[in-house]
């Protein structure tokens, strides 16, 4: 996944925004973006388009990465629509990535691709050499709920977050 995320143009320091069900794929674009020195924003899926484009908007997105669709409570959520929503706000958004998770057979717009097929190009290398990363670089943004006010954006950054994962584990 990293290597198709950098034949995409996605680079140290870019924001790529993740729309995704739990699904191992999410788990996948997120590692993906930390290899390559990528910034992930993970949206959760039953936010709206307007709710995402805010997201994509502010962290100035370059990419989405998204799946078709979702179920929740037995019902569909249509993200692929959602970031179709979101598009017509976010001209910084370069390319989208679609997960066929409820194979809604969808068409999509230019610049958009299937993730199976980006995933699957015989031209993309086996290894990609991990980005050296400073432990003040950003490593993922996570939005606050927005319960007083506007959601924020909080940067979290590779050694700051490492370190309290591990305080909390031995603690």
């Amino acid at each position: 996944a990293a290597a198709a995320l950098k034949a995409r143009g996605v680079g140290k320091g870019d924001v790529v925004v993740v729309y995704m069900p739990m699904v191992l794929e999410t788990v996948v674009a997120m590692l993906a973006c930390a290899r390559i020195g990528a910034v992930h924003c993970l949206v959760l899926d039953v936010f709206s388009g307007q709710a995402l484009a805010y997201r994509a908007q502010n962290c100035q997105a370059k990419m989405i990465i998204a799946a078709d669709g979702a179920m929740r409570g037995g019902k569909l959520i249509p993200l692929k629509q959602n970031v179709d929503i979101a598009l017509e706000t976010c001209p910084q958004v370069k390319s989208v990535l679609v997960y066929e998770r409820c194979g809604l057979g969808l068409e999509l717009a230019p610049g958009q691709e299937w993730w199976h097929e980006a995933m699957a190009d015989p031209e993309l290398p086996d290894y990609v050499e991990p980005e050296p990363m400073d432990a003040e670089d950003p490593l993922f943004i996570l939005y606050t709920s927005g319960s007083m006010g506007r959601p924020r954006g909080v940067v979290h950054t590779h050694g700051g977050y490492l370190l309290y994962a591990a305080m909390t584990t031995k603690l």
